[in-house]
């Protein structure tokens, strides 16, 4: 796409800019919009279909109020690369997601018009609320929108929200409810089939259609037409209206991809004070035919070709850790009848789809909502089953004190299964599993395992469905070490015990935990080709420890370096220093992990060198240690 005078998408640098356009040219630009959306994330992989989905809705709301004087808070951020690109950032788009590149989501220190920072969903209502709160307070005149998709309005803290600000009539917030019938995967629950109810009445809409034609150019009598509307629809669809109930003025449902129907509405929305929320229809992965026939695949479909849709798939030798899960989940499933599966919203995310195709009846997709998710296990596991409850590390910093309070401290064996733990790569810091290990190991009675390869992973979820007790099993995103481990047979593992993998000739050694041995273990070999012989030791567990293998450890070897892909600040290694402290050994430990600090976006193999805790970055450490003091 070249720069010409006819092309408006790179006349376009500011809201400003956006609201010369007329409403015709307005929509020649979306769709200039939406293909270079498509263009730049068919090199440069990112969340796709919900920014198609949300472009005609983006540009209406810069088009419409004032930004960044008005404030717009967006939910997750999946849905806001066309909001990046409208506020200035359409060039530093080719870096989406890169080291050094601007982040995927919102991020307040990138833009004065990013309002809020994103990455886990339903905090928008909230966080909106309090921007309008300030507002009020300080005696300032401007809108505050809040942008939720109905995936993300699953969430408890979304009601939360609701509910404090429908209780305060005084506070101007207007809350977009982006409905596409989506999260990441098909949208589940009772508020799904409610939306659906009330945007599929073709008797309510075409009343509506009607006295909307009518009456929504004319604000003041807006609130006449909202009124009637919600009068009809409770008739019609005998049932109250949800938000009304909750003292938000309801307004839709009205199509999401109709540009003047979206501006007239926003404009007279614009004069309507107090708590106010209209429902609109979008389609995720509008505009490009291969994401609206496959939402799920292309919510993230890595690279691709444009103009054919065909996905440029990396083959990889090895399976991916989701699908070791998903597949012994079923093995497990089929073996004993007490097993089931829970996610909040993540069925694809985690390969717990496996399970859900061949046993639907014992598997639960609960939506975005991680503290009900694991609370609903423990009620599980109180009536004698065993649940593998499966949330992604960074959202079940969510749910900390369900995992405390509802299942450590009454012993029930919840199988807590942490995926991408560890660093994540390109969506950054509001998706790092970095502190699990951490969190993890000030609870009392929870097991905390942590595989070094896809066969750890499964004898692992053996073992924790027969050990009886809390137990949490991290892993990371991404391919395995290409151990075997389908059709092999299972392993009980001792709880608490570690191994030795290598022998040392020396008075140096490593302890890892998870999956970084695996970078130890090509550190050593490397080392091992230039004569300097390094030991080995995998805890398996890192709560809890193995006390005896870490004093055999710190007895054989008077320098040890640890390796963990978790937050240093709390984590293994500071567990093992304190261990050796009580013990009485003379010990010199260098710890290797996530340092004390958000790590960004990039790539893995960028964002472990950065941390020091690669292949490389283990083995360098080690060299230097075993190098004679001068």
């Amino acid at each position: 796409m070249t720069c010409t005078d006819h092309n408006l998408l790179y006349r376009i640098d500011s809201p400003d800019d956006l609201k010369k356009l007329s409403e015709a040219e307005l929509r020649l630009y979306c769709d200039q919009l939406r293909q270079y959306i498509i263009e730049q994330c068919s090199a440069n992989p990112g969340h796709l279909a919900s920014s198609l989905g949300a472009v005609e809705l983006t540009a209406a709301l810069h088009y419409v109020f004032d930004t960044p004087h008005d404030k717009i808070v967006w939910d997750v951020g999946h849905q806001t690369y066309a909001h990046k690109i409208i506020t200035g950032r359409r060039e530093a788009f080719r870096t989406n997601r890169k080291l050094n590149g601007i982040s995927g989501f919102p991020r307040m220190a990138e833009s004065p018009y990013d309002a809020f920072g994103g990455g886990h969903a339903s905090v928008s209502i909230s966080a909106a609320f309090g921007i309008a709160k300030a507002a009020a307070l300080r005696g300032e005149k401007r809108q505050t929108i809040a942008v939720i998709g109905d995936g993300s309005m699953t969430g408890g803290l979304a009601f939360e929200g609701l509910n404090n600000a429908g209780a305060d009539r005084d506070t101007d917030l207007l809350v977009i409810l982006n409905d596409n019938n989506m999260a990441i995967d098909q949208a589940t629950g009772a508020l799904k089939s409610y939306l659906v109810k009330i945007s599929t009445s073709r008797r309510y809409n075409a009343f509506k259609r009607r006295l909307w034609r009518l009456l929504a150019h004319k604000p003041p009598l807006l609130k006449i037409c909202q009124i009637a509307g919600n009068a009809v629809k409770q008739g019609l669809l005998r049932n109250s209206n949800l938000f009304e109930s909750l003292n938000f003025r309801y307004f839709g449902p009205i199509d999401g991809h109709d540009l003047p129907e979206l501006i007239r509405v926003l404009g007279a929305l614009r004069r309507i004070e107090g708590p106010k929320l209209l429902h609109v229809m979008t389609v995720k992965g509008k505009g490009y035919k291969p994401a609206e026939c496959d939402k799920p695949v292309w919510h993230a479909p890595g690279r691709f070709n444009p103009a054919t849709g065909e996905r440029i798939v990396s083959r990889s030798a090895t399976d991916r850790y989701q699908d070791v899960f998903g597949q012994t989940l079923v093995d497990l499933a089929r073996a004993d009848d007490r097993v089931v599966g829970i996610t909040p919203a993540m069925p694809s995310g985690c390969s717990m789809n496996l399970l859900m195709r061949q046993m639907p009846e014992r598997c639960f997709d609960v939506g975005i909502a991680e503290g009900h998710a694991v609370t609903f296990s423990a009620g599980l596991a109180a009536a004698g089953m065993i649940p593998f409850c499966n949330i992604y590390s960074s959202f079940m910093q969510r749910a900390y004190d369900n995992v405390i309070h509802d299942v450590a401290l009454q012993r029930l064996p919840v199988v807590l299964c942490l995926d991408r733990g560890g660093l994540v790569g390109e969506d950054g810091a509001t998706h790092h599993g970095a502190f699990d290990l951490a969190y993890f190991a000030t609870v009392p009675d929870l097991v905390v395992a942590a595989p070094m390869d896809e066969g750890e992973l499964r004898n692992m979820m053996h073992t924790a469905l027969h050990s009886g007790v809390p137990f949490a099993i991290r892993y990371p995103r991404g391919n395995g070490a290409g151990a075997p481990w389908r059709d092999a047979p299972f392993v009980r593992l001792e709880i608490g015990r570690g191994r030795q993998l290598r022998m040392g000739a020396g008075d140096l050694a490593v302890v890892t935990v998870g999956t970084t041995g695996n970078e130890a273990a090509a550190a050593l070999d490397r080392l091992h080709e230039e004569g300097i012989e390094v030991a080995h030791y995998d805890l398996r567990f890192a709560k809890p420890l193995d006390e005896e293998l870490l004093r055999e450890a710190g007895m054989r070897h008077r320098r040890i370096v640890t390796v963990e892909d978790g937050a240093l600040r709390g984590g293994v290694g500071e567990a093992v220093s304190a261990l050796f402290n009580r013990c009485g050994l003379t010990v010199s430990v260098t710890n290797l992990g996530i340092p004390d600090r958000f790590i960004e976006h990039g790539s893995l193999p960028e964002l472990k060198a950065l941390c020091g805790y690669d292949a490389e970055g283990i083995y360098r450490t080690l060299k230097n240690l075993a190098q004679p003091a001068d």
